[in-house]
């Protein structure tokens, strides 16, 4: 079981990580030419 959790939490942490690199400054950028655009 204790392994099980351990592997758990690490593919979580991976997966977080991967995400942070990818996901997260697609998605910023997003907001912030959404922002920009609904300013103009």
């Amino acid at each position: 079981f204790m392994n099980q959790l351990t592997y758990g939490l690490l593919l979580i942490t991976v997966l977080l990580i991967l995400f942070s690199q990818f996901f997260l400054p697609m998605i910023l950028r997003l907001y912030v030419s959404r922002l920009f655009i609904s300013k103009l």
